[in-house]
């Protein structure tokens, strides 16, 4: 996890599920963070509706910080980063 110009925290990894539907984005983000290491950051980029709504369940279930979501231009939906740190207890199940 680097820091970039300006304080931004830069993700160790990004998904990128556009044109992906529910539970598509979720499930491939789950296989992705298996290679984020502790402590890293995976950012999830989704143009699926739901997809904010998802990850927040999915945070609240796996033990991950949803850092941050945010709509960027194009309706992209920066779902994320999600914090590996959190989810060791997840990827041991």
């Amino acid at each position: 996890m680097a820091e970039a110009d300006g304080g931004t925290t830069m993700p160790d990894s990004t998904l990128d599920a556009t044109g992906l539907l529910c539970p598509l984005p979720v499930l491939k983000a789950r296989r992705a963070l298996k290679a984020v290491p502790d402590g890293g950051i995976l950012e999830v980029l989704a143009t699926d509706p739901g997809a904010t709504k998802d990850f927040e369940h999915f945070c609240r279930t796996t033990g991950c910080d949803l850092v941050e979501a945010s709509e960027q231009p194009g309706g992209i939906l920066r779902s994320g980063p999600v914090q590996a740190r959190l989810c060791q207890a997840y990827r041991c199940e």
